[in-house]
């Protein structure tokens, strides 16, 4: 069964959801695959799943999410796997899954598996690892294709804060986050902690067993009045701050703007998200892919336009390795300091190179 985001989420966010069998979901929205998490996290500690994640480093981590799956613990009725990684199964491991996935649907084992991988195009649905996900599974395209889709979404997360947005709230919502999920959904979550605090204490709540359904029994009416007051100071800096600075070759203020962000304790997760997804951007624009097909604004095509001007193939291809090296020392496993990483490789994007490759 394949359905989109928008499709599915709420369908998840209701009580008694099987989520035995096969999961995938596929997109370049990384805060739409953790709303996904969050909402089938109640589901497995409800039916006493053991959650686990797994990252699949080659073809062969295949064998040890099978491993885990096959297993059975004295304490946990079954086990939920969270995979990452883009590595496809091979034959073997495919015929695993179809065998796990038709054992699901038989009720012979309620393991669950959700694999979160980038988007995936019509060629790859059409291929041989992809069908025992779309015939005996669920296919969730975690992609927004319109700005409908967006509001239709962020619409659900404000009945979820216990508020109600005016239509002219809205409209300054989505200009002053330029259409940006994540940045709307950031400025949603701070107006709900000014303007309904009470509320949310109450409603949702992922590190329990509560489902993201759940929703203030009350609702905090908001106005454009309300929210030009909650918006961000200038004296304050985003990741968003940050992408305009990397993309527009300010190097000094990149370097101003990652000292803030270090400051203030910003999730090193998400500035790595910023800076990623512009460095995948500008290598999909260099290989001659289309602005707009790849969701990037008007307003912003120039900027990346001359982001790609500043840059060489050989400058980009070196990028993917730099990505990998601060996500290692984000998660401990590298010595060098994951800001210190961050740096270098927002100013690698930005056309200052603090190091010249041998």
């Amino acid at each position: 069964m394949q359905d989109t985001f928008i499709q599915a989420y709420p369908k998840l966010l209701q009580p008694s959801v099987a989520v035995a069998g096969l999961w995938l979901a596929h997109g370049d929205e990384p805060l739409l695959s953790q709303w996904l998490i969050d909402a089938m996290r109640p589901h497995w500690r409800a039916q006493n799943y053991a959650i686990k994640r797994i990252e699949l480093i080659s073809v062969k981590s295949w064998q040890e999410v099978l491993s885990e799956l096959g297993s059975q613990s004295l304490f946990d009725d079954a086990s939920a796997l969270i995979v990452t990684g883009n590595h496809k199964p091979d034959k073997a491991v495919i015929a695993e899954l179809e065998r796990f996935a038709q054992d699901a649907q038989t009720g012979a084992h309620s393991h669950s598996l959700l694999w979160l991988t980038p988007k995936q195009d019509r060629r790859a649905q059409s291929s041989k690892w992809f069908a025992p996900f779309a015939q005996y599974g669920h296919v969730i395209d975690c992609n927004l294709y319109n700005e409908q889709q967006r509001q239709q979404l962020l619409q659900i997360r404000v009945q979820q804060f216990g508020l109600r947005l005016s239509q002219d709230a809205w409209q300054l919502l989505m200009s002053h986050t330029e259409h940006h999920l994540l940045s709307a959904y950031q400025t949603l979550w701070r107006l709900s902690y000014l303007f309904a605090p009470e509320l949310m204490a109450n409603s949702v709540d992922t590190n329990n067993d509560s489902h993201a359904s759940a929703k203030p029994s009350t609702e905090v009416a908001l106005d454009i009045k309300d929210l030009q007051a909650a918006l961000v100071s200038d004296a304050q800096f985003s990741v968003f701050d940050l992408s305009d600075a990397m993309l527009a070759g300010n190097s000094a203020q990149v370097a101003k703007i990652i000292f803030q962000l270090k400051a203030t304790d910003e999730p090193t997760t998400l500035v790595l998200w910023a800076i990623s997804k512009d460095m995948r951007q500008i290598m999909q624009l260099m290989d001659g892919q289309d602005p707009q097909a790849l969701g990037i604004w008007r307003s912003k095509q120039s900027l990346y336009q001359g982001a790609c001007r500043r840059q060489s193939k050989a400058q980009t291809a070196q990028w993917p390795a730099l990505l990998y090296r601060c996500d290692q020392a984000i998660k401990g496993l590298v010595r060098q300091p994951a800001w210190e990483l961050l740096l270098q490789a927002a100013l690698e994007l930005s056309g200052k190179r603090l190091f010249t490759a041998r």
